[in-house]
């Protein structure tokens, strides 16, 4: 009974979804259409959309599977990765937003193109470094969905890609951002309901946090303290002080910087929505953060304890939300309820990321590098294609997944926060900043970053993330070639309001937008 109506609920909300899409493709007119919903999202839209992109299989899985084997030292995440959708809206959203409508940007990719001159080498080189990153971290999306679909029908490995690979891609593909976007809201609705209503049952199932920390202690004393110990003493020690220092910078600034996060701020329909989004969004994040690694928690006592198994699996702890609802909550009413709690938290990030592919390709390479006179029919079906081709691809990298989810997640983001951080910072807040810095900034940190991230997973452990340091050389490499080159010139500069501030003064009152507040303000060619 509990697999039929499992069944039942889950086949009614792919059809929802898909239905969704084939309704947002009747609002499909254009490519600004179909790449940011015609900068039409409301508050409520835009803000859960831009958590959600955020949020992804680590929410669920990899979150809670990264308590269940690290404890208390890696609580400092449910901080961080909340902040990097505050960040991500105040520090970016409020000048691009702006920026964006009034000089009708369609990706981050227009922005950077514009702002360094630079319209085919930055953009190119923006352009497909976003794809690479995208897919990359696609992956670990993937495999989170797998584990869900496996769990619940006990199908193969492949199978359960195949399935979620084509829902997913079917209607990213009719609907756009639109579909995306909605479909978001339903996700994130749906998410925060079950998180609220099932976390608490399985920490109560534990006995409540004190025994939950109890038995903890018992494992290893510093699974209750703040940080481990440094340098590391063991594999799953490795949240020291100074790790969590780079572990902060590439959450909080990595997430928000992502291509495939970044964009929504282009999307939102009025500027006004930039003053209490930032907060509504840390808030709603960071309640369904701490209830899920407390479930962490929870699973490694009830393990420690002998009354819970998990599956025998290379990433068994990716599992741990799963197994703690199932074991506390073993009413099969609820069962096709939780079904679609779970897999709405691994596809929130999964179509966000797959047209964030689309578009960067048809928009940034196919339309403005390799045939600038595409009409918007033939862009819009190259979006179409690549985001098929993209999600072919990672479906085949997914079939063998990682030992732990979580590492795949965070070397995407790192991969993201040193490519991306140092030139849309840089450019956003810095008119010293110039194109050929921009451009060594961009290259170094996309090398750097694999190439550290290679190091360190596979020769010799790092004493902190692999990322810090490629942000570095992605910042020194910036400065350096910038204070060699030409700046920018001061037409594009205060076009693309570009200083030492927020939002320049003035500008607030009349946009009725959240720019009372603003950064010291030394840049005298600002736009009035």
């Amino acid at each position: 009974m509990a697999e039929i109506l499992t069944l039942a609920l889950v086949g009614l909300y792919f059809v929802f979804l898909v239905g969704i899409g084939s309704w947002a493709s009747k609002k499909i007119h254009s490519t600004e259409d179909y790449m940011l919903a015609g900068r039409s999202l409301g508050f409520w839209v835009f803000t859960i959309l831009v958590v959600c992109s955020i949020c992804s299989g680590m929410t669920l899985l990899g979150v809670s599977g990264f308590g269940y084997t690290s404890g208390w030292p890696g609580i400092w995440e449910q901080i961080f990765v909340p902040l990097a959708a505050a960040f991500c809206i105040i520090f970016f959203g409020v000048k691009l937003n702006a920026i964006g409508k009034e000089r009708g940007y369609l990706t981050v990719q227009d922005y950077l193109a514009e702002r360094f001159e630079s319209p085919r080498a930055l953009r190119g080189l923006s352009a497909i470094s976003g794809i690479v990153v995208s897919l990359v971290y696609l992956v670990g999306q993937y495999a989170a969905i797998s584990i869900v679909l496996v769990w619940l029908f006990g199908i193969p490995h492949w199978q359960a890609l195949l399935i979620a690979g084509v829902i997913i891609t079917a209607y990213t593909v009719v609907g756009g951002l639109y579909a995306v976007s909605w479909t978001t809201l339903f996700h994130g609705g749906i998410l925060i309901i079950g998180v609220l209503l099932m976390a608490p049952a399985v920490v109560m199932s534990a006995g409540g946090i004190e025994h939950i920390n109890t038995v903890l202690a018992g494992v290893d004393p510093n699974f209750v303290e703040p940080w481990f110990p440094s340098p590391a003493y063991a594999s799953y020690a490795y949240a020291t002080p100074e790790f969590l220092v780079s572990f902060g910078i590439l959450l909080m600034v990595g997430l928000a910087c992502a291509p495939h996060v970044v964009n929504n701020v282009l999307a939102a329909k009025e500027a006004r929505f930039f003053k209490w989004a930032p907060l509504v969004a840390f808030i709603i994040y960071a309640v369904i953060m701490f209830l899920v690694k407390f479930t962490g928690f929870a699973v490694r006592s009830l393990v420690e304890e002998g009354k819970l198994v998990l599956p025998d699996a290379v990433n068994a702890q990716d599992f741990a939300f799963i197994v703690g609802v199932e074991h506390a909550m073993p009413n099969v009413a609820l069962w096709a309820f939780f079904a679609v709690i779970v897999l709405a938290a691994v596809m929130s990030t999964t179509d966000r990321l797959m047209l964030t592919i689309g578009t960067s390709f048809a928009w940034d390479v196919y339309k403005n590098i390799l045939r600038p006179s595409a009409p918007d029919k033939e862009v819009l079906l190259v979006s179409k294609v690549a985001i098929i081709l993209g999600a072919g691809s990672t479906l085949l990298l997914a079939i063998n997944p990682p030992e732990m989810l979580a590492w795949l997640i965070w070397m995407g983001i790192g991969v993201m926060l040193a490519t991306f951080a140092v030139p849309l910072l840089a450019g956003l807040y810095w008119r010293g900043a110039t194109k050929e810095g921009a451009i060594a900034s961009m290259a170094v940190g996309l090398v750097s970053a694999v190439g550290f991230g290679y190091w360190h997973q596979f020769v010799g452990g790092l004493p902190m993330h692999f990322s810090f340091f490629a942000l570095a050389l992605s910042l020194a490499a910036l400065v350096v070639v910038s204070l060699m080159t030409a700046k920018n010139s001061e037409a594009v500069l205060d076009g693309t309001r570009t200083g030492w501030f927020i939002q320049p003064p003035g500008r607030s009152s009349r946009a009725g937008s959240p720019g009372e507040t603003w950064l010291v303000d030394q840049d005298p060619h600002r736009p009035e």
